[in-house]
């Protein structure tokens, strides 16, 4: 494959959980005006400032993507743009159409523009009958349509690199924790409602049980992981290019509730459990990260008390 036609990197969906963090990491990092940030969204007037460029984009729209990167010059997507798991689940049709759908009309973008693609992966690829510590590699059978969408742009990143030289590049990003922007719609979201619900009510009703155990990320680490993959040689990764296992933390929901009882005062949490926790059941208990160790040295800085902490001190300040 050619070197990219222009330095400048596009972010889609970046409004998004992801995207609004990302896109100021990676402003910070490269310079305000060579991050474009795009959404299907107009950007929000509270937000619209001159931080840097920003474009109302729909992924679904081929041509718009191609003219975008050639006109702007732009060299590196980090595709965000989706419908999450508990969202996805609920339109299963419009699902597919914007996680496969999209993913397609990036890759296309990039093999016709010469880009590099950053398209995230998740834990949901995994099914029932995976480890419950997931290994790399293994059988996936993921009961979900958000999860079965997953499976699928993992399959396209490798055939477009494999077959045209697109340096594709994905994580399995396990369930990732915020406060500087709201949930998107996952089955792992009460792990952010949580806190806000401790600070404003000291009173949280999660919907899922108490004893289910999920692979969990601060946001601080997933965008280091992610800046880390997208710097790493591409010489230095291997099959797994398309979709890393990173290593995290996992812990259940009352281990949860107890370490931010511990820092609030009163805060209770009860437990109701709604059709959430059928997608959480299906997915890994924790991950086996260690092809990411070894190919581009990952590990997290935050264990859950550290996340804890971080997360009440940034909603508090918020």
């Amino acid at each position: 494959m050619s070197e990219p036609s222009g330095d400048r990197i596009l972010v889609t969906g970046a409004l998004g959980q992801i995207g609004t963090e990302l896109v100021e990491a990676l402003r910070q990092k490269h310079g305000s005006s060579s991050v474009i940030a795009s959404d299907i969204r107009p950007e929000p007037e509270q937000t619209s400032n001159e931080q840097g460029p920003y474009v109302v984009l729909d992924v679904l729209d081929t041509e718009s993507m191609i003219e975008l990167c050639r006109q702007e010059a732009v060299g590196t997507v980090y595709h965000l743009a989706a419908l999450l798991s508990a969202t996805g689940e609920q339109n299963p049709d419009l699902c597919r159409k914007v996680n496969v759908g999209g993913t397609k009309s990036v890759l296309e973008a990039a093999r016709q523009c010469s880009l590099r693609v950053f398209s995230p992966s998740s834990i949901a690829v995994f099914g029932p009958d995976a480890p419950k510590h997931a290994p790399q590699t293994t059988d996936f059978n993921p009961t979900t349509v958000y999860g079965e969408t997953k499976v699928i742009g993992e399959s396209l990143a490798q055939e477009y690199f494999q077959k045209y030289g697109v340096d594709t590049r994905g994580i399995r990003y396990p369930g990732l924790i915020s406060y500087k922007a709201p949930a998107g719609g996952g089955t792992t979201d009460y792990a952010v409602e949580i806190f806000d619900a401790a600070i404003r009510e000291g009173h949280y009703n999660c919907f899922v049980r108490p004893d289910t155990r999920l692979p969990m990320l601060y946001m601080d680490d997933a965008i280091r992981a992610t800046l880390m993959l997208m710097d790493a040689p591409s010489g230095n990764l291997g099959p797994s290019r398309a979709g890393y296992n990173i290593d995290c933390y996992s812990f259940t929901a009352q281990e949860l509730a107890d370490e931010i009882a511990r820092e609030v005062d009163g805060f209770q949490c009860d437990f109701s459990p709604d059709v959430r926790q059928k997608y959480a059941d299906s997915w890994p208990d924790s991950l086996d990260g260690s092809v990411a160790k070894q190919e581009w040295d990952w590990s997290p800085e935050f264990d859950l008390q550290k996340m804890v902490r971080a997360m009440l001190d940034g909603m508090t300040k918020k």
